[in-house]
């Protein structure tokens, strides 16, 4: 979105209404805690943070936004302490979730959330009316298959505007879009960073580096922030700079890696990659290029479009030896440094690329190399090299007579 210079204003001041009501909460639920008494329910916050808070000379102020706006704080700040409570309990699965905290309004990202109720709309000249801001220009990435159900206005750290919406839609629809795979078709992934990914059928696909190719431009706006005085308006404009080579350099690696996943997820009826230990590999020399790559970002957008779109999503342990195993007879040959990126192996002969090698093996530890009749694709069995077959025991001529 590109709101006008007054747009913008009225927008901070919604921004800020809504941190103010859901600071608030958490500030009211923290007192109850503090005391060992009840926790405020949300009518009653409604009640006195909102309705009473608005005839006070404190908080009249909040009179001048959308009062759904400040609901939806509200709303927000509830949500946040099931999430936590769910956390604590082990009824939410995933990453544990912290309390919540307070905002600042020196956070880079800011967000307000209009519902139905707040009568918003789309104009018929293509612009986005909301209450007590106005028209604001936009652009759209798409048109909205339904009417949705609210909107979220987001100023991000680089300080542009974007609104998301929330749409209901049928998955089954969403699946008659895209032709069915084969019935056997999967692949198998080995991510890493001479090549971002290499698939199981040999196919490479080059590692962009986005954040490589932008260090240059970002020393240059890095440098000029650092020597801005602290507090100052120029100072405020270097950082955006700096922000925006950032944002472009996210916005770029993301666009990657949603063409690469959806990809992968309408060729192939299973997809199978290596679950990879980023946060331990981000504390090697590696950790730029690591966090470069972003490859959790990728596996999380292969997992969801997985889901939406029926098809297996499977992810091997981080301790299956992918990188050691032949492919085509199953011999261990053992851990190999970096540098190795082509062996033979010892027992049947055959030439790999550790990368291809590797994902082959994804793709068998997942259990999905089969026929297409569905029976189990296993290495063929060799005969045991001379030297394996037989007890290693002690030579006869060291045991004792």
């Amino acid at each position: 979105m590109y709101p006008e210079s007054s747009q913008r204003s009225a927008l901070a001041r919604a921004f800020g209404c809504a941190r103010v009501v859901f600071n608030d909460a958490v500030r009211a639920r923290e007192q109850a805690r503090v005391a060992k008494e009840p926790f405020p329910t949300a009518a009653v916050l409604s009640q006195t943070l909102i309705t009473r808070a608005k005839d006070t000379p404190e908080r009249s102020w909040l009179g001048e936004v959308s009062a759904v706006v400040l609901q939806q704080a509200l709303r927000d700040a509830e949500a946040a302490y099931k999430n936590f409570f769910a956390s604590l309990t082990g009824e939410r699965k995933g990453k544990k979730v912290g309390a919540p905290r307070f905002k600042s309004r020196k956070d880079r990202r800011q967000a307000i959330r209009y519902t139905a109720n707040a009568r918003w709309k789309i104009t018929d000249n293509g612009r986005l009316s909301l209450p007590k801001i106005g028209e604001i220009k936009a652009k759209w990435s798409r048109e909205l298959p339904v009417t949705p159900s609210s909107v979220t206005v987001i100023k991000d750290a680089a300080g542009r505007y974007f609104a998301s919406f929330v749409i209901d839609t049928d998955p089954e629809t969403d699946q008659e879009r895209w032709n069915e795979p084969e019935p056997d078709a999967a692949i198998g992934v080995d991510l890493g960073l001479a090549h971002f990914a290499v698939l199981s059928d040999g196919t490479k696909i080059h590692s962009p580096r986005f954040l490589r190719r932008a260090e240059k431009k970002l020393k240059k706006t890095q440098r000029e922030l650092s020597r801005k005085q602290k507090g100052s308006r120029n100072r405020e404009k270097a950082r955006l700079k700096v922000a925006r080579v950032h944002a472009q350099v996210a916005d770029a690696r993301k666009e990657f890696h949603q063409q690469l996943s959806t990809k992968l997820i309408r060729e192939n009826q299973a997809v199978a990659v290596e679950d990879l230990a980023v946060s331990g590999l981000a504390r090697t020399r590696l950790a730029k290029s690591v966090h470069d790559a972003g490859w959790s970002q990728f596996v999380a957008m292969l997992d969801y479009k997985a889901q939406r779109y029926g098809r297996t999503f499977v992810k091997v342990g981080r301790f299956e030896p992918t990188s050691q195993v032949c492919s085509a007879c199953g011999h261990r040959d053992g851990p190999k440094p970096l540098d190795v990126r082509e062996w033979t192996c010892p027992a049947c002969g055959t030439q790999h690329d550790r990368d291809h090698n590797a994902a082959k093996n994804v793709k068998t530890a997942a259990g999905l190399a089969a026929s297409a009749c569905g029976a189990p694709i296993r290495p063929e069995p060799i005969p045991a090299q001379r030297d394996e077959t037989g007890s290693h025991g002690i030579p006869p001529e060291n045991r004792a007579a």
